[in-house]
């Protein structure tokens, strides 16, 4: 079973050695990488060595991390996912997404974000999916409202802090429709 995903303008690609030059751009970017993790940029090899991580988890799991790639010109525009919450194998499923800086505030974030809803629920099968950001990112917080996800407070992940997120298949917004009022990402 393949793995791509194509929404309307991204390919989205499982982590692949030739993803290397574009996700180090943008995780090597102390922009892009101020609300992730510890906030600091990757090296390159920080960068492999996820690529090959990545790999592991989409042969053990069918699922994990995907390139976002333009459909336009085929530029590496970020990474979405589908990952066990904090890598914790008994613990639900989570959505996430960065993108380059010159890819923000297009909508690419909440494309993405919906078709790895559509991926949890339609392939893997869970009932719902969780999504966690730094309380001060309030453009990954918007896409998680655009999502319909719902606020379950500050939460204790990945050894910090999160605004933490939840939506239920159950809920009739598996596709992560926008709401009405929210203008595009």
């Amino acid at each position: 079973m393949g793995f791509e995903v194509i929404t309307e303008r991204l390919r989205m690609e499982p982590f692949q050695p030739q993803h290397l030059e574009g996700l180090f751009a943008m995780d090597g970017d102390p922009e892009v990488m101020r609300f992730i993790g510890d906030g600091k940029p990757r090296t390159r090899a920080e960068t492999q060595a996820a690529i090959e991580r990545v790999q592991g988890r989409w042969a053990l799991f069918g699922f994990s991390w995907w390139a976002l790639m333009s459909r336009a010109d085929g530029a590496v525009l970020g990474s979405a996912c589908v990952q066990h919450l904090a890598h914790e194998e008994a613990a639900p499923l989570e959505i996430g997404w960065r993108l380059r800086r010159d890819a923000w505030g297009q909508g690419f974030a909440s494309e993405a974000a919906r078709a790895a809803v559509a991926f949890a629920f339609t392939r893997v099968g869970v009932d719902h999916v969780i999504a966690v950001a730094h309380p001060d990112n309030r453009a990954s917080i918007r896409v998680m409202e655009r999502l319909g996800m719902r606020d379950l407070g500050i939460e204790q992940h990945y050894g910090q802090s999160c605004a933490t997120y939840r939506l239920d298949r159950a809920t009739g917004q598996a596709a992560g429709r926008p709401s009405q009022s929210a203008p595009s990402l």
